[in-house]
């Protein structure tokens, strides 16, 4: 039986990922590191969708996670036709404060189990000559800023590795598409109800759904990435005609270099 297979898919834009493609009569994956929450939200998804749901453990950021994964799918006769990589962590903060396993875990789940996972599928699916992978980087790809050395540099990373991916798959009939959303209203940020509402009419935030609606639209027409959001766009385009020197003065005044010094 086919399945979307879905990494961070408990909550956030992993979730809104799948109860989008259930929508669509698929069959999914619910893979994240809360077991409750994964039976939850594959529960969920068979009673409001009448498709099947399957609920995954995994701790993405063992070394051993993507094979443990693929492992299992193998072992329930799932075949994964959609794998989307989707789960992420946020980190804000100089370097020289950040502990060395925290750079473990971000570079774990954002580059390594990542980049696994679409070998391990990627494979199959060329083997079938069908599929589609869709991977989430972020925005972020093009503003390498103080405190988003570890954040920015390991969305680079997947950005690159995405858009390379679709050249080398394309013959095979697998698609790739590299998602790079702004901001998403999604349980990473620890911000009020009132704060997300303002940020989200204000355009500076996005829902996870729509997120999600933008990359699905993108994966199925096998497009090679997407920019959710006109202001995301707009970001994008400043971001890269703007050199990370230019931020130097800003970084000199002094409630922003206190600001700095606490992360």
């Amino acid at each position: 039986m086919k399945y979307a297979l879905i990494t961070g898919s408990s909550s956030g834009i992993g979730l809104a990922y799948a109860r989008q493609l259930a929508e669509r009569g698929r069959n999914v994956i619910i893979v994240s590191n809360r077991a409750e929450d994964n039976e939850a939200v594959a529960a969920a998804i068979r009673r409001d969708f009448g498709v099947e749901a399957l609920a995954l453990y995994a701790d993405l950021v063992k070394e051993d996670a993507a094979e443990r994964i693929y492992a299992q799918c193998r072992e329930q006769n799932a075949e994964v036709d959609i794998l989307i990589s989707n789960a992420g962590i946020l980190h804000f903060g100089k370097l020289a404060h950040t502990a060395p396993d925290a750079i473990e875990r971000i570079t774990a789940i954002h580059c390594t189990t990542p980049m696994k996972l679409c070998r391990l599928f990627g494979a199959d699916m060329c083997a079938r000559g069908s599929g589609n992978i869709l991977i989430m980087s972020s925005m972020t790809k093009w503003t390498p800023y103080p405190t988003m050395s570890l954040y920015g540099s390991t969305k680079a990373l997947l950005g690159n590795f995405g858009q390379s991916l679709w050249y080398e798959f394309r013959d095979c009939g697998v698609g790739v598409t590299t998602v790079f959303p702004g901001a998403v209203d999604t349980p990473l940020y620890d911000l009020s109800d009132t704060m997300r509402r303002r940020l989200r009419r204000a355009g500076v935030m996005m829902s996870a759904d729509e997120v999600a609606r933008c990359g699905l639209r993108a994966m199925f027409r096998n497009r090679r990435k997407c920019i959710p959001g006109v202001l995301t766009k707009i970001e994008v385009a400043l971001c890269r005609l703007l050199p990370a020197h230019a931020l130097l003065p800003v970084l000199r005044i002094p409630s922003v270099a206190r600001l700095l010094e606490r992360l």
